[in-house]
């Protein structure tokens, strides 16, 4: 693995509804739109997410330019993931960190909940697949996600990743419907399993 300031990364990916890139100077005012919109969405399975805390166009820039300066210096990786018909902002892809020794990453994702059950963050999350395991040398990538979040460990299933643990009755805030603590399911994809799939997957 070489250093990870000499990783070689495409400036955007393509899928076929979506375009998908790293933020940059002047998306804050999509990225406020999308903050204003999504407060009640957000919560209560992304109460740390940094934009829950954006109330204004220039918090939203700012928040942008610091998740570009994180994606120059490969700490962590945000994509915004944007319709290319209307160019509108639908989602939000995050590849973090775990290790670059191995290397491990784990993905998070959101939706704009106006445009949510279309299918589209299983199509970005597919998509960051590839620039994980294709760009950044993956060995291993992980998902991590409530076990009432039923729309996310569904989007973790789609794509091909298997349920290896779970963290049971963690979060007092979030109960089942047995009124228990819920906890936290965790998924995993190896490189094999990814390149299996994609064997495995038609032509067009």
């Amino acid at each position: 693995m070489h250093h990870k300031l000499l990783v070689e990364l495409p400036m955007y990916l393509e899928t076929e509804r979506l375009l998908l890139r790293p933020y940059r100077a002047g998306d804050g005012e999509a990225y406020l739109e999308m903050c204003l919109h999504n407060k009640e969405h957000l919560l209560p399975y992304e109460a740390g997410n940094p934009a829950l805390e954006v109330q204004s166009l220039e918090d939203a820039e700012i928040l942008v330019r610091r998740f570009s300066v994180e994606w120059i210096a490969r700490n962590a990786f945000f994509l915004g993931a944007w319709q290319r018909e209307s160019g509108t902002f639908v989602a939000q892809i995050y590849i973090g960190v775990m290790s670059w020794d191995l290397p491990e990453f784990e993905i998070g994702y959101f939706v704009d909940h106006r445009w949510a059950k279309r299918g589209f963050v299983t199509e970005a999350v597919q998509a960051a697949l590839a620039l994980c395991f294709d760009h950044l040398q993956a060995a291993r990538l992980s998902i991590h996600c409530n076990e009432t979040n039923t729309a996310s460990w569904h989007v973790a299933e789609r794509c091909g990743f298997t349920r290896e643990g779970h963290k049971r009755q963690t979060h007092p805030h979030i109960l089942c419907a047995d009124g228990s603590y819920s906890g936290d399911y965790h998924y995993g994809l190896l490189r094999s399993e990814y390149v299996q799939q994609r064997s495995e997957t038609p032509r067009r």
